[in-house]
């Protein structure tokens, strides 16, 4: 990496979390180092029972032949986003895998981290929604 990148702070609160990734996966494809905070208030748009039924499908899919190695789909806020984000990265590749060990993810704001200048839209409240932290609530009590 060098050593001219920049680390992003990016706030997640209010945020529409699609846009967010991909804008965010593309800073991790250049290089940069991407901490986001506040994780728990992204904004996933559409109809939140819909929202629900998808994820709860996405965590019931098992591999019939070895079970134990199927896709692992977390009910916590900070490593669900982490997952979603990794999907939009080339995991399979050694420059996929380097640039998602540049992406730090936290739930709320541990280390008082100052938010970066990146411009990311933010969430008008109009339409209908469900932030990270619902998903993740519903999805614990699911089980």
């Amino acid at each position: 990496m060098d050593s001219q990148k920049e680390k992003l702070v990016i706030d997640g609160s209010n945020v529409v979390f699609g846009r967010l990734a991909t804008q965010i996966a593309k800073k991790l494809m250049s290089g940069h180092e991407v901490h986001l905070i506040n994780a728990e208030h992204l904004v996933i748009k559409g109809n939140p029972t819909q929202i629900f039924e998808r994820y709860l499908v996405k965590r019931g899919l098992k591999n019939k032949g070895t079970p134990e190695r199927s896709p692992v789909w977390s009910k916590v806020p900070h490593l669900l986003v982490k997952r979603m984000i990794s999907g939009m990265l080339p995991h399979e590749n050694s420059r996929g895998r380097s640039a998602l060990k540049l992406l730090i993810v936290y739930t709320g704001n541990p280390k008082s981290l100052q938010k970066g200048s990146m411009e990311v839209p933010s969430f008008d409240g109009k339409s209908r929604s469900m932030t990270i932290k619902d998903l993740c609530k519903k999805l614990g009590n699911s089980s």
